[in-house]
């Protein structure tokens, strides 16, 4: 056998979907949903989509539990801009009256009179240059762009060598230039190129085709301000000078269902008023999902769906009462007609709708921070719905009210024109706060939290908001070595909140575990290092800690680790005479450990020490496991292994993805495919030769290839060439027909489908005689580069299966987007002569521009 025999996965259990029944309860039968995961961030339900048109009727106040409005105690703490901050009591304006608008496609139309006087008053006014810290140098970047982007008119540059080193140049403050201080240059964004270098063995990865629409010519590229160079110093409280923006886009009203689309109930159609209808919706479009099968969820919804119902009953005077009772079938069939409707549409019309819903959200896309335009982030408000969460959240299935203007607080530059909503209504306040970078916000009702609207990703607040946090990072391996020292001396410390403290912080550091906030009753029950119990963690001699607990999310984090010796009785002395739910550390909390860690640094939090270790700890595994002469996909796999080690540090887990034995699966036939074509080029040669019967790299037969693989893979390729030639025969005389010529007889098309035959009779009388022929005769020096460029294919696949294979129950993402610089990643690629689109998302390369100016010995 030849050395490709080695199967890279064993074969994993596939778990069958049950079908879903119509007679059960509440429309589906109580056996495994046919898994459709929906995040929380999905489009709205299919029920708004449907029929006439009416008000919103979510009830606004009704529902809200009552709580204490914590400031952005949300789940999303670790993404929120370190430039952002709570909501300040600023001065407040009350919202002009907005004038009533017409409905259109499910949106009510704006006056263009805001979009005038929007447009008339930023042609108008010029902006002040701010008076703060001395006049900028006109900036000039180096001529690196090798490529340009699809469409556009290449500038022509002098190249002198060609290198992925990105640095950028500053131009001499000569005298021509002296007229432009004080003000930054914004140049045009770096093209990324698909085009890839050779590896370190002279393999060459292919181009990949570019995908998505081509610009149109003329089309100006968009610029980026590159805010890196321009010298500025934000550290200060004001965050702008001026800001316009044109607020958030509301989702539609709902929309009733057709009359002949009703729940039943104990076998009787329902007659619901369209408040209680749209919440029945939100239930049914979930109902073939996982979501729909947990009992948790159900509960939460139920409950109130029957508040809901106390203020709009059934008009047929049907008392609901028991869960168990109700069939949503019919409206989810419904649903999943409009779905297929909606998919069954013509490219054009496709096409036309996209049309429309761009031309509708372009004012909102972008604003005007410092009389630039820059991009926003989540412009669009949530639309009502079930609440998902995420891991074991205590409220999925609870309801999510509609969003409306006076929820809602603007914050938007003095003396700027007032957004106007898109549906009735007030905003709650209009502030013009420069300290925070949010654009407007409002609390949604599960669990009090703030919702913000900021700029994107790739915007210059939230670059500078990433680099400084990075930057922090970094700062702290100046002072993590005293910081280790202090704690270990403390955890022998005779003062019980200083030895605690220490312990804390020797988690934090050692384990990347969170700080960690108390919690309210009515919140997840979701931990912390400082707000561990004693139920968390296990203590098993001689020095094993288990910790077992929920943590952000609500995703369990248990790990058996071993400890130091001092820390391991450290924790059984704070154990002792407690009960299981007692705090652990009951001297500790996370604001007096942030400020002992802010008196060794400043700005230095608990959080800083999790980037920290993240980024350090992927700086060592890539420096350390990166093989020097490699191809790209082994180089490709030590990064995900490095980016694997952090997340599984950082306790970024996920379960197995549903599709992932039947991705495998495909994988394996492509991997058989492969095999299969150096088979045949194998025979080729044998029969052309008898030389080659003599060399072990031709004579051992290809692993996983047996009779009955063969042929039906040989009869997928016969069945794959007929459908092809009968879709091209379609094609052409559908053209021919517009252009009104005659269309060609079905004998052309037969003679194509007696010619697939043929070759797969051909292909049937090679099979097992060792002996094959190719269709047109190649000398046997190209068959010979032939075998060796699959040979190359087939270990990279291998490689590709088993990085597969071994991320399937870990998130890379979240690391990568939040914890690790991403200068690690420029400087990697650049010094191992890897391209970055391979690594970073075009969303990624938009969030991070200015980390692509480092050069190949930049270290974190």
């Amino acid at each position: 056998m030849s050395s490709d025999d080695d199967r890279p996965l064993g074969s994993l259990q596939n778990d069958g979907k049950a079908n879903m029944g119509r007679g059960s309860a509440n429309g589906y039968a109580k056996e495994e949903a046919s898994d459709s995961p929906m995040s929380e961030d999905e489009d709205m339900p299919l029920s708004q989509v449907t029929a006439p048109k009416s008000e919103p009727v979510t009830p606004a106040k009704s529902l809200r539990r009552k709580r204490a409005v914590a400031l952005d105690s949300s789940s999303d703490d670790d993404d929120t801009p370190l430039a952002s901050s709570p909501v300040k009591q600023s001065a407040t304006t009350p919202m002009p009256g907005t004038s009533k608008a017409s409905t259109v496609n499910g949106h009510k139309a704006i006056k263009a009179e805001s979009d005038d006087k929007h447009n008339s008053t930023a042609a108008k006014k010029k902006r002040a240059p701010t008076k703060k810290g001395p006049p900028q140098k006109k900036l000039k970047r180096e001529d690196h762009d090798a490529s340009a982007s699809e469409g556009e008119e290449a500038i022509p540059v002098k190249k002198e060598k060609v290198s992925r080193k990105r640095k950028s140049k500053v131009k001499e403050d000569t005298g021509a230039d002296a007229e432009d201080r004080g003000k930054s240059k914004p140049t045009k964004k770096r093209a990324t190129s698909n085009k890839v270098k050779d590896g370190a063995d002279g393999s060459v990865t292919p181009q990949t085709k570019k995908k998505g629409k081509v610009k149109d010519e003329g089309e100006d590229e968009e610029e980026v301000y590159r805010w890196w160079e321009a010298q500025q110093n934000n550290d200060g409280e004001v965050k702008w000078q001026t800001l316009e923006h044109n607020g958030v886009i509301f989702p539609p009203p709902y929309e009733p269902l057709p009359s002949n689309v009703k729940m039943m109930y104990k076998g009787k159609e329902v007659d619901l008023p369209s408040e209680s209808e749209e919440v029945a919706g939100f239930y049914a479009a979930m109902l073939e999902t996982e979501h729909a099968q947990d009992a948790t969820f159900n509960k939460n919804f139920f409950e109130d769906w029957l508040k809901v119902l106390q203020d709009h009953p059934p008009r047929n005077k049907i008392k609901i009462t028991k869960f168990e009772d109700c069939d949503f079938r019919p409206m989810f069939e419904h649903f999943e007609a409009e779905k297929a409707k909606k998919k069954a549409l013509s490219t054009a019309e496709k096409k036309e709708l996209k049309k429309q819903k761009d031309a509708f959200e372009e004012k909102y896309i972008t604003c005007l921070l410092d009389g630039r335009k820059e991009k926003v982030g989540n412009f669009r408000v949530e639309p009502p719905g079930l609440f998902r969460g995420r891991g074991d959240h205590p409220k999925k299935g609870a309801l999510k009210f509609r969003v409306r203007p006076d929820d809602i607080t603007i914050n938007i530059g003095e003396g700027t024109p007032v957004p106007v909503p898109n549906m009735p209504g007030q905003w709650k306040a209009i502030v013009h706060d420069q300290t925070v970078t949010w654009l407007a916000n409002w609390v949604e009702n599960v669990n009090g939290n703030y919702k913000y609207v900021f700029l994107a990703a790739g915007s210059s607040l939230k670059g500078q908001s990433d680099m400084q946090k990075f930057e922090k990072a970094r700062e702290l391996k100046n002072h993590v070595d005293r910081i280790r020292k202090d704690y270990s001396a403390d955890l022998r410390s005779k003062v019980m909140a200083d030895r605690q403290r220490a312990t804390a912080m020797y988690f934090i550091d050692q384990l990347a575990l969170r700080a960690g906030n108390e919690k309210g009753e009515d919140e997840a029950d979701t931990v912390g290092c400082c707000s561990l119990r004693c139920e968390h963690v296990t203590l098993e001699a001689p020095d094993f800690l288990i910790f077992d607990f929920l943590g952000k999310d609500s995703i369990r984090y248990y790990n058996r680790v071993s400890v130091d010796p001092q820390v391991f009785k450290n924790i059984k002395l704070f154990k002792d005479n407690k009960e299981n739910s007692d705090n652990l550390f009951d001297r500790v909390n996370t604001s007096l450990l942030n400020k002992h860690l802010a008196s060794y640094m400043k700005g230095l939090t608990a959080k800083v020490f999790r980037t920290y270790n993240a980024s350090i700890t992927f700086q060592q595994q890539l420096d350390e496991g990166t093989p020097a002469n490699a191809t790209i996909q082994e180089k490709l796999n030590a990064y995900n292994h490095a980016n694997r080690m952090v997340a599984i540090l950082c306790n970024h887990q996920r379960s197995a993805p549903k599709t992932h034995e039947q991705s495998m699966g495909k994988m394996r036939d492509r991997l058989r495919s492969l095999k299969y074509d150096r088979m045949k080029l194998r025979h080729v040669l044998l029969s052309m030769d008898p030389k080659y019967k003599k060399q072990k790299q031709y004579v051992d037969d290809e692993s996983d290839l047996d009779d009955d693989w063969i042929e039906e893979y040989e009869e997928s390729l016969k069945n794959k060439e007929i459908e092809k030639a009968e879709k091209k025969f379609a094609k052409d005389n559908e053209k021919l027909v517009q252009e009104g010529n005659k269309p060609q007889p079905d004998s052309v098309l037969q003679e194509k489908i007696e010619a697939a035959e043929a070759e797969y009779k051909r292909l049937a009388k090679e099979r097992g005689t060792g002996k094959a022929k190719l269709k047109r005769d190649r000398a046997p020096e190209k068959i010979e580069e032939a075998v060796q460029k699959l040979d190359e294919k087939i270990k990279t696949f291998k490689l590709q299966m088993d990085d597969r294979e071994a991320g399937k129950e870990v998130a890379l993402g979240t690391s990568k987007i939040n914890y690790l610089d991403p200068r690690i990643t420029a400087a990697w690629c650049s010094a191992h002569n890897v391209p970055i689109e391979k690594i970073f998302s075009k969303t990624l390369l938009t969030k991070f521009p200015w980390a692509m100016e480092v050069n190949d010995t930049w270290k974190f």
